[in-house]
C-alpha cells in the first residue's frame, strides 16, 4: 500500500494499526528530534510523514519526498511547518487539535504555583539535609496566589482552561488579551479583555498561550518586561520564541519580575544558560505540556486517524488550512 515515516518512537498499537491496514511503517526509535540531513533522505519514498513540533518541514523536505501525500503533525501548533508550500504541492497537513487543552492548562498552573510557592526551591532545600523545622520567617517564602490576578495573554482553548482553573478553583481575577474577543469565557469567568499594556501593568500573573507569528515573536521583550510588576511571575508553554530569553534573563536576575515557569525555549531544545542559573521561583521543565500517558496516546490516534484517512482516499479528519 503506502510508505509511512514517524520521526518519533510512538506507541505499539498506532503503529500496528498502519500495518494492519496494509501500510509499511518506518518509525525513527532514537530520543530527540530527527537531523534535517536524516530526515531528507528518509522521507524519499514515503507517502505519509508523522513528525513532532519541534521538527522542521520545510520547502526543501516537501521537496524531497515526492510522493507525499499527508503531513500529521503531532501537536495543535504547526508553526514547525511550510503550510503554503506543503499545500502548493499538494500535500495536506494535519494537527491533533483538542487532545492536549486540559493537560496544557494544568501544566501550566503547576508551573504557576510551583514558582510562586518555591516548591522546587524546597525539595532541593529537603533533600540536602537543610531543612531544620518550621520556621515563622524562613528562607522559602513564597508569593500568595488565591484572589490575585492572572493575565492570559492567547484566550484560546488552552488559555480559557488555564483562566477556568485561576477564577473557579483560586478565586483570581482574570485579565485576558486576544485578537478577538471571547464571549463565552467573558460570562463564565467574569474575564475582562484588555489591551496587553494593562494586561502587563496589573496583572500578578501572566500566562502565555498564544501562538508564534511573526507579529508575536519577541512579544516579550525589554519593554514587556519593563511595564510588569517586580512581584509579577511568567508562564509560558506555548511556544519558546514568544519570549525574549535574553530579555528574561535580566528581567529575572535584576528583580524586574519575580519569578518564572517555563516549559518552552527559544532555540529548544538548547536553553539559555542565565536561564538554568537562575533559580529563586524560577521553574523549568523540559516541554512538558501534554506529557501524560493518555494526551500522549490520544495525540498519537489522531495523527494515525489522518493518515489512515488520506490514504484511503478520504478527506483529512484535522486539516490545517
Amino acid at each position: 500500500m503506502a510508505e509511512v515515516y514517524i520521526t518519533c518512537r510512538v506507541f505499539e498499537e498506532e503503529i500496528e494499526r498502519l500495518r494492519a491496514a496494509g501500510h509499511t511503517v518506518e518509525m525513527r526509535d532514537h530520543p530527540g528530534p530527527i537531523c534535517h540531513a536524516e530526515l531528507l533522505t528518509k522521507i524519499a519514498a514515503a507517502e505519509a510523514l508523522i513528525c513532532l513540533l519541534s521538527e522542521r518541514i520545510d520547502a526543501e523536505v516537501i521537496a524531497a519526498a515526492a510522493s507525499l501525500k499527508i503531513i500529521a503533525n503531532l501537536g495543535v501548533g504547526y508553526d514547525n511547518i511550510d503550510v503554503e508550500g506543503a499545500h502548493a504541492a499538494g500535500v495536506i497537513v494535519t494537527n491533533t487539535p483538542g487532545a492536549l487543552t486540559e493537560t496544557t492548562a494544568d501544566l501550566a498552573f503547576a508551573l504557576l504555583l510551583a514558582a510562586a510557592r518555591r516548591v522546587v526551591e524546597g525539595d532541593r532545600f529537603v533533600r540536602a539535609g537543610d531543612f531544620l523545622g518550621w520556621e515563622l520567617v524562613g528562607s522559602q517564602l513564597g508569593l500568595e496566589v488565591y484572589g490575585k490576578r492572572l493575565g492570559i495573554v492567547g484566550m484560546g482553548k488552552i488559555g480559557t482552561a488555564v483562566a477556568r482553573r485561576g477564577r473557579l478553583g483560586f478565586g483570581m481575577k482574570i485579565l485576558y488579551h486576544n485578537r478577538r474577543r471571547n464571549e463565552e469565557g467573558e460570562k463564565e469567568l467574569a474575564a475582562v479583555h484588555v489591551p496587553l499594556e494593562k494586561l502587563l501593568e496589573e496583572s500578578d500573573f501572566i500566562c502565555v498561550h498564544t501562538p508564534l507569528t511573526p507579529q508575536t515573536r519577541h512579544l516579550f521583550d525589554r519593554q514587556a518586561f519593563a511595564r510588569m510588576k517586580d512581584s509579577a511571575i511568567l508562564v509560558n508553554v506555548a511556544r519558546g520564541p514568544v519570549v525574549d530569553e535574553e530579555a528574561l534573563v535580566q528581567a529575572l536576575a535584576t528583580g524586574e519580575i519575580a519569578g518564572a515557569g517555563i516549559d518552552v525555549y527559544e532555540e529548544e531544545p538548547a536553553v539559555h544558560p542565565g536561564l538554568v542559573g537562575l533559580q529563586e521561583r524560577v521553574v523549568l521543565s523540559p516541554h512538558l505540556g501534554s506529557a501524560t500517558v493518555a494526551t500522549r496516546r490520544a495525540m498519537a490516534k489522531i495523527a494515525v486517524d489522518n493518515v489512515l484517512s488520506v490514504l484511503a482516499g478520504a478527506p483529512p479528519l484535522n486539516p490545517v488550512a
